[in-house]
């Protein structure tokens, strides 16, 4: 029995993981349940089995031995607007889950916290739902709320002033998220590779934040940026 899409397709997976066991263990479970699934053990990898064609969903790794996997979410929202991403990793912090989240993946499972049934965990998802570890959906939560809390009682204290933002700053920002690295950030926009981390630097002082997950958070709720 095979597992078919809304269309009556059958669901196509490419399953991106570079810890074999892990692969061997998800692709087993996935094909049971009557998936088809391509996996890979890297970026390039994951490149050239793309070449086959865009799958219904992608399941990835984010530390990949080539590469991050932030990376191939961003150029698999760009070139398969369709496809279905889902993060499994072992990285729970708040910068790598929201830079996914930012770039286009619409659920993210820590290694740790496996659900039982990652094939209902994947049938889940292509209907439309986005499977979050309880962790992580807790402190997505606790911005949220913090953010709606800023948007109704501004914090005393001087206003932001967005006009501080240099147009190269605001480049900058759209590059950061991207997802872009600094060199590829450079590298567009015709600076050094020096450049960059100066006006990144600045780009903090004045929205006060500390990470580039943070960075962007603030860009979009000031509307500095559109995603």
């Amino acid at each position: 029995m095979t597992e078919q899409g809304e269309t009556g397709e059958i669901i196509t997976i490419l399953l991106v993981e570079d810890d074999a066991p892990t692969c061997w263990r998800l692709q087993d479970a996935l094909v049971k349940a009557g998936y088809e699934v391509r996996s890979a053990g890297t970026l390039g990898e994951a490149r050239a089995a793309l070449a086959g064609g865009a799958p219904r969903v992608l399941l990835t790794d984010l530390r990949l031995p080539d590469g991050h996997g932030i990376e191939l979410i961003r150029e698999m929202r760009q070139r398969f607007p369709d496809t279905e991403i889902m993060v499994i990793s072992a990285l729970g912090d708040e910068e790598s889950v929201i830079s996914a989240i930012t770039v286009g993946a619409t659920g993210y499972l820590l290694k740790d916290a496996f659900p039982t049934d990652i094939a209902t965990t994947v049938r889940d998802l292509v209907a439309g739902h986005s499977p979050i570890s309880a962790s992580i959906a807790r402190f997505i939560v606790r911005r949220t709320q913090g953010a709606a809390q800023n948007s109704a009682e501004p914090p005393p204290g001087p206003v932001l002033n967005t006009a501080k933002l240099t147009p190269r700053e605001i480049d900058i920002l759209w590059g950061i998220a991207k997802g872009f690295s600094y060199a590829e950030i450079a590298s567009h926009l015709g600076l050094s590779k020096q450049t960059v981390p100066g006006h990144i630097k600045n780009i903090y002082r004045k929205l006060e934040v500390h990470t580039r997950s943070e960075a962007v958070f603030e860009a979009v709720q000031q509307g500095l940026i559109k995603l």
